[in-house]
């Protein structure tokens, strides 16, 4: 089978990279930025190279932004399945579930703090979570291609939901975590932490560095999830904070003990 990428960023170019190391399938590239096609086809990461090569494929991942996904999707037929790999699932569906044939939203849950063609990796998703949110649109024959096409590329996981459920598991599990990097690495004290950091501090301001257009984007595409993790984290914070200023060892002592028990009862889920 063909399959159609179109967008050679990170994930773009790390499915490109992924069906050629791991399938037999051809694939099919499109950028908007012709140094990037002259790359990919250098790299031999596609076959061939152009728009309608690229929408005219077996199953097309169109790997753009939300909007600039919506828009291409309605603007061209695609022969079996098309797929978009955002970050927002409902604004998607709303749009295009029922309306655009074939149409099967993703979201896979790998990244890295870089963008870019040059960024991407053939391994990015070995082991990864992918995300399927399906509606009574959606063709459980086209579920079954998109699961044989993950598995092969090396997702370790696949997860079938609604676009509303992603929407709001994905506010907490990955939109407020690049929030409260965003907002920790703002501090008066950031400038001094050379000599003073651990991994505490790389792990939690490592997603700081991101491409403020797209996540913009995500976060005002999905605010009323996000609005209300961030009102949930400050909440709690608050607690935090008054049981300092009241030196209330006894409450800041259960306020911590009960985030370390949540802390191990989330990584048991991961055993089960």
């Amino acid at each position: 089978m063909d399959i159609g990428i179109v967008g050679l960023g990170l994930i773009g170019s790390s499915f490109a990279r992924a069906v050629k190391k791991y399938t037999d399938h051809t694939v099919a590239g499109w950028d908007i930025d012709p140094n990037v096609l002259s790359a990919a086809l250098a790299d031999k990461a596609v076959d061939v190279a152009g728009e309608e090569a690229a929408s005219g494929c077996g199953i097309v991942l169109v790997c753009l932004f939300p909007g600039d996904a919506v828009r291409f999707i309605e603007d061209h037929e695609f022969p079996h399945i098309v797929c978009d790999v955002c970050g927002v699932k409902s604004f998607l569906a709303d749009r295009l579930s029922g309306k655009v044939g074939g149409y099967v939203g993703l979201h896979p849950m790998a990244g890295r703090e870089v963008s870019g063609y040059g960024a991407g990796s053939a391994d990015l998703f070995r082991g990864a979570s992918l995300i399927v949110a399906k509606d009574g649109h959606t063709k459980d024959a086209h579920i079954g291609e998109i699961r044989a096409l993950a598995e092969k590329i090396g997702f370790g996981r696949i997860i079938e939901t609604d676009p509303k459920t992603h929407d709001r598991v994905i506010a907490y599990t990955s939109q407020l975590a690049h929030v409260v990097s965003s907002a920790y690495v703002k501090s008066a004290a950031a400038g001094e932490y050379v000599g003073y950091s651990a991994g505490s501090f790389a792990d939690l301001t490592r997603v700081a560095r991101l491409d403020p257009k797209m996540w913009t984007e995500l976060f005002l595409e999905n605010k009323e999830n996000l609005a209300a993790e961030i009102d949930n984290l400050m909440e709690h914070l608050a607690q935090y904070r008054d049981a300092l200023k009241a030196e209330d060892a006894k409450v800041l002592s259960r306020l911590l003990g009960e985030g370390r028990d949540k802390k191990d009862m989330l990584d048991g889920l991961l055993k089960d």
